[in-house]
């Protein structure tokens, strides 16, 4: 086995069982490998660490899959897969849940998500994109699925030197799949909607605004394909708006609300949500809840400051826009905003919209997502529920 050598010191993030070694901590490759092999990763003193694959045009360049000295070769994907899977039994929807989640479930860079009976695999590694048949193989034996549809068209993938593609994998899968979520039915379009098709990490925090959202006016914005707004009309809000800048979304959003027979009270309006936050705060209109779940603010720690405004600034408008006593259901799901940067920002619009906070709950990703505690980059989304209060 082609051995990674660590340089002195560099060994502390395989004791603490972070995945990832980066290419400034590799002091020497000894053996021949090519980029995506799998190799042993060992200590300055020669000591065996951890298992796993190799890139060298990745700023990643070790991602572990196992600590032990064992093959990683299909009947090792089938396994891990299957404990994957097996864990998403004790308290998931299989057909309506993230079915592996990459380095948390010990499958580095892999994504599968389930919606009704179609599969959508997201590989993002070169070493793990060598295993994509043994998966597919082994989610079939799995799952039985009616098809899986490759969604690699993340950029991404170009710094692991992979082409962006997508397509078949098994089965057929229709331009268009309906899920059940929390009792809600979404039209997904897994083929040309963004990530996967539909942001299936909110789940539990949808099904979470049920008690506060019953006979009230609500505003959602950036509803994308209305999952927030559709799950408060579900809940028996008397009106709900959702807001989102894509035209295709909303038309998209005003098709699930048919197909949940909310039409008359889930409304859809195309619009740039900082723009119509300003417009209705100007005009002094007032809503009972108001849900902000925007896409990431930054993609990198460089440009959190920046973000961090974008938010203060969405924050604040819409607690000026609760009537007192209502709800803020807030979300970021930017990796680099952590809970505690976010949880002043909330603070600090606070105090400049000039209101009380009541925390209700403080809330990150579904249990489909889990949370690896030696690496803070899986736990990425925030999800706060608010309680407003103005004047004394």
């Amino acid at each position: 086995m082609t051995k990674a050598i660590l340089k002195p010191g560099k060994e502390k993030r395989v004791y603490t069982f972070h995945p990832w070694i980066f290419r400034s901590d590799i002091d020497r490759i000894e053996g021949i490998c090519k980029p995506g092999d799998i190799v042993d990763i060992v200590s300055s003193k020669g000591r065996f660490l951890a298992r796993g694959f190799y890139n060298p045009n990745s700023q990643i360049a070790l991602r572990i899959m196992t600590y032990s000295e064992e093959p990683v070769d299909r009947e090792f994907i089938f396994r891990r897969v299957h404990e994957a899977v097996e864990y998403r039994r004790t308290f998931a929807d299989l057909e309506s849940c993230r079915l592996i989640f990459a380095e948390s479930d010990r499958l580095p860079a892999l994504i599968v998500d389930a919606f009704g009976d179609i599969l959508v695999l997201q590989c993002l590694a070169l070493g793990m994109e060598r295993f994509k048949q043994d998966i597919v193989d082994a989610l079939v034996s799995e799952i039985n699925p009616r098809g899986i549809w490759e969604r690699n068209d993340v950029p991404v993938r170009q710094l692991e030197g992979l082409e962006m593609c997508t397509g078949l994998l098994y089965g057929e899968v229709p331009d268009r799949v309906e899920m059940t979520e929390n009792g809600v039915h979404f039209l997904v379009d897994v083929k040309e909607g963004q990530k996967t098709g539909f942001f299936l990490d909110q789940k539990e925090n949808r099904a979470a605004i049920a008690p506060f959202v019953r006979g009230k006016n609500v505003l959602d914005c950036f509803t994308h394909t209305g999952s927030f707004a559709l799950h408060a009309g579900k809940f028996g809000a008397k009106k709900v708006i959702g807001v989102d800048i894509s035209e295709y979304a909303c038309s998209f959003a005003a098709e699930n609300a048919k197909l949940n027979g909310l039409e008359n009270r889930v409304n859809f309006v195309t619009a740039n949500a900082f723009d119509l936050l300003a417009e209705e705060s100007r005009a002094g209109n007032k809503y009972d809840v108001i849900i902000l779940d925007p896409p990431a603010f930054t993609k990198t720690r460089s440009t959190v400051d920046s973000a961090i405004r974008g938010y203060k600034e969405i924050n604040l408008r819409a607690m000026k826009m609760i009537e007192s006593g209502g709800y803020l259901i807030t979300c970021s799901c930017s990796q680099h905003v952590l809970p505690e940067i976010f949880k002043a920002m909330v603070m600090d619009a606070a105090h400049d919209a000039h209101v009380l906070l009541r925390q209700v709950e403080f809330r990150t990703q579904g249990k489909d997502h889990p949370i690896l505690p030696y690496a803070r980059e899986t736990e990425y989304l925030k999800c706060g529920i608010y309680q407003v209060f103005k004047g004394n």
